[in-house]
C-alpha cells in the first residue's frame, strides 16, 4: 500500500481497538487513536487528491480538530480539481454532538452521502424516514441510507430507490457500514447505475455481517461482483 508521504514518517504508535461482539452482533469498541489523531493538512496529497474521481471522507474525523481542518482542506482541493465528494456520518453519536462540525466538513453539498436511518433521523430532526430523505437533498446531490435488516434507500439525484435486504444470520456488524460504502463506490465508479451499485453494496455488507471479523475473504469477492456482470434481479443495469 502506497501512503503518500513525504520523506520519513512521523513518529508515533498505530493505534489499536478491542471490537466486543455481543450474541445481537453489536458491537462495542474501545479504541485508542494513535498517531491517527495528529492527521492534518500536512499529511494531505494534493495530487492524489486531484487524480482521484471521488474523495471519502470519514464523519469520525470531525472529533480532531486537526483531522477537521484536514478533511475540509482535502474537501476544498477535490472541488476545485473537480473531483467529486462522498461522505459518511459514521455514527448518530456524531451527529447529535458535532453536526455543526460536519456541516462544515460537508461545506454546500457533497455529491454522495452515506449514513444509517439514526443519522439520517438525527440529522433532519424528524421521527420520519420519508422527510428525512427529503431533507438530506439539500446537503447531498445523492445518498444511501442504510437501513439494517431491511435494506437501504438510495437517492440517485432523482429518485428514491429501495433496495430490498440480502436475509443472513447476522453475528458480527462490524464493518458492515464500511463494506456497504465500499462496495457502493466500486460500482459506481465502474459505470453502474446507484440501483445496481444499492444491490451490491446490499449484498456484499450481509455477507460480512454473516461472519466473524470486518473484511471478507478475497475468495469471497468473485461471487458479489458477479452482480455486475448478470445484474440483480429488478434492477437497473
Amino acid at each position: 500500500m502506497d501512503y503518500h508521504t513525504d520523506g520519513e514518517l512521523p513518529s508515533g504508535i498505530t493505534g489499536k481497538c478491542l471490537v466486543l461482539i455481543t450474541p445481537d452482533a453489536e458491537r462495542s469498541m474501545n479504541t485508542y487513536l494513535g498517531i491517527s489523531e495528529t492527521l492534518s493538512e500536512t499529511e494531505l496529497n494534493h495530487e492524489a487528491i486531484a487524480q482521484s474521481e471521488y474523495l471519502y471522507l470519514e464523519g469520525y474525523l470531525v472529533t480532531s480538530e486537526t483531522g477537521r481542518a484536514a478533511a475540509i482542506r482535502a474537501r476544498e482541493i477535490a472541488e476545485q480539481q473537480g473531483v467529486k465528494t462522498a461522505m459518511s456520518l459514521s455514527d448518530p453519536g456524531m451527529v447529535t454532538f458535532f453536526k455543526g462540525g460536519l456541516q462544515d466538513m460537508i461545506g454546500e453539498q457533497v455529491d454522495l452521502l452515506f449514513c444509517n436511518s439514526d443519522e439520517a433521523l438525527g440529522w433532519t430532526g424528524t421521527d420520519l424516514l420519508d422527510t428525512a430523505a427529503e431533507r438530506l437533498q439539500e446537503i447531498a446531490k445523492t445518498f444511501v441510507i442504510t437501513l439494517g435488516a431491511e435494506g437501504a434507500l438510495v437517492y440517485d439525484g432523482n429518485t428514491l430507490i429501495p433496495i430490498p435486504p440480502y436475509p443472513v444470520t447476522a453475528v458480527d456488524s462490524n464493518g458492515a457500514g464500511d463494506m456497504f460504502a465500499g462496495a457502493f463506490l466500486y460500482a459506481i465508479t465502474q459505470g453502474h447505475s446507484h440501483e445496481v451499485a444499492g444491490h451490491l453494496a446490499s449484498m456484499a455488507s450481509a455477507s460480512v455481517v454473516g461472519q466473524y471479523g470486518p473484511r471478507l475473504d478475497h475468495q469471497q469477492y468473485p461471487h458479489l461482483l458477479n452482480l455486475l456482470d448478470n445484474g440483480p434481479v429488478g434492477a437497473a443495469r
